[in-house]
C-alpha cells in the first residue's frame, strides 16, 4: 500500500504541475493589459507600460517566466493582484475570504452528509413507497431545475416566513442560517440518489437473499451488509468534496452576498488579472488531485478487501 500510495503522491504532483504550467502558458498568449490596474493602463504611455512589463519579467521567456514563478511558490509567495484587488498579495485576499467559504462549505457538507445518508437509506428501504417516492421527487426537482431558481424561491420565502435576513451579516448568527442551508440542497440529493442506489443494487446480489433467506432480521441485513457495502463507493468521493468545500458556490454567495471565494476565479478572469488566475487554478488543481487521491486512500481503509496494490500472479506449472 505504501508503494502505491508513494506512487499515486508522484502522480498527483505531476499533475498539478502540468496543469499549473498549461495554464500559465496560456495566460501568456494574452494580452499585457491584464498586468495593469485601469487607471495605470490609462495614465501610462506606450513607453512607461514597456518598462513596467520589463520590471515585472513578462517581457522575459516563457519558461523562465515560469521558473521564477516556481522558485517564488516554493517560498509560499503567490504574487499579487494586478487588478482586482491592485498590489494586494494574494495570500491576504485568500486569508480573507476563505474563512467565510470554509465555514459555510463545512456546515453544508456537514448538513448534506447526515441528511442525505439518512435519506437515501429511507429511499432504499422502503423502497417504491411515500418515503421513496418523495424523496425522488426532492432529488429530481433539485438536479433538474436551475439552482438559481430554487434557491431564490427559498431566499424569499423563508425570509418571510421565518423572518430570516435575506442578506448575509457577520455580526448576525441568524443571517447564517438560510445561506448554509442552501449550499446543503445539492449535496443532500446527491448522497441521498446514490446511496440508494447502490443499496438497492447490493440488495438484490446473492449473498444478500441468502442471509434473508437463512432468517436474518432485514434491519440487521440493512446495516450490517447492504449499508456497510454501498457506503464505500461514496467514501471516494468525500475527500472531493470536503477540500472543495474553501472555494465557496459562486451562486449561493452572490445571492446572499458573502464575501468568500465563490465566483473569485470568474471575476478575475474578467478583469484579467493573470496573477489571481493562475493562484487559484493553483489551489483549484492541487485540491482537486488531492481529493481524488484522498479518496482511493480512505476507499482501502473502509473496505479491507480492496487492494491498492497487487503482487504478481505466479503461472502454475504446467
Amino acid at each position: 500500500m505504501l508503494r502505491y500510495m508513494l506512487k499515486r503522491f508522484a502522480q498527483s504532483i505531476l499533475t498539478v504541475a502540468l496543469v499549473v504550467l498549461a495554464v500559465f502558458m496560456l495566460l501568456r498568449l494574452m494580452p499585457t493589459s491584464g498586468y495593469f490596474s485601469r487607471e495605470d493602463y490609462v495614465t501610462m504611455d506606450e513607453a512607461a507600460r514597456t518598462a513596467y512589463l520589463r520590471t515585472l519579467g513578462v517581457l522575459d521567456d516563457p519558461f523562465t517566466q515560469f521558473g521564477r514563478f516556481a522558485s517564488a511558490l516554493a517560498g509560499g509567495d503567490l504574487g499579487r493582484s494586478i487588478t482586482v484587488y491592485p498590489r494586494t498579495p494574494i495570500t491576504e485576499i485568500l486569508a480573507e475570504k476563505i474563512p467565510y467559504s470554509l465555514w459555510f462549505g463545512v456546515a453544508g457538507i456537514s448538513v448534506s452528509m447526515a441528511l442525505g445518508l439518512l435519506l437515501g437509506v429511507m429511499m432504499a428501504r422502503y423502497k417504491d413507497g411515500p418515503t421513496d417516492w418523495l424523496g425522488t421527487a426532492y432529488v429530481v426537482v433539485v438536479r433538474a431545475v436551475p439552482s438559481l431558481i430554487y434557491l431564490f424561491l427559498i431566499q424569499t420565502a423563508a425570509s418571510r416566513l421565518l423572518g430570516l435576513p435575506m442578506i448575509f451579516y457577520a455580526d448576525d448568527v441568524s443571517s447564517w442560517i438560510l445561506p448554509a442551508a442552501s449550499m446543503a440542497l445539492p449535496g443532500l440529493a446527491w448522497y441521498a440518489i446514490w446511496l440508494r442506489r447502490f443499496m438497492v443494487d447490493e440488495e438484490n446480489k446473492d449473498y444478500i437473499k441468502f442471509a434473508v433467506a437463512k432468517g436474518v432480521p432485514r434491519g440487521k441485513v440493512m446495516t450490517g451488509h447492504v449499508l456497510r457495502n454501498a457506503i464505500v463507493p461514496l467514501v471516494q468521493y468525500f475527500p472531493t468534496q470536503v477540500l472543495l468545500t474553501i472555494t465557496g458556490s459562486l451562486i449561493i454567495e452572490s445571492i446572499y452576498s458573502i464575501p468568500g471565494m465563490g465566483g473569485l476565479l470568474v471575476y478575475a478572469i474578467r478583469q484579467h488579472d493573470n496573477t489571481l488566475v493562475q493562484a487559484l487554478v493553483l489551489i483549484y488543481s492541487a485540491l482537486v488531485v488531492a481529493g481524488v487521491f484522498l479518496g482511493d486512500v480512505l476507499m482501502a481503509l473502509v473496505d479491507p478487501r480492496i487492494k491498492l496494490s497487487s503482487a504478481p500472479v505466479e503461472r502454475e506449472a504446467a
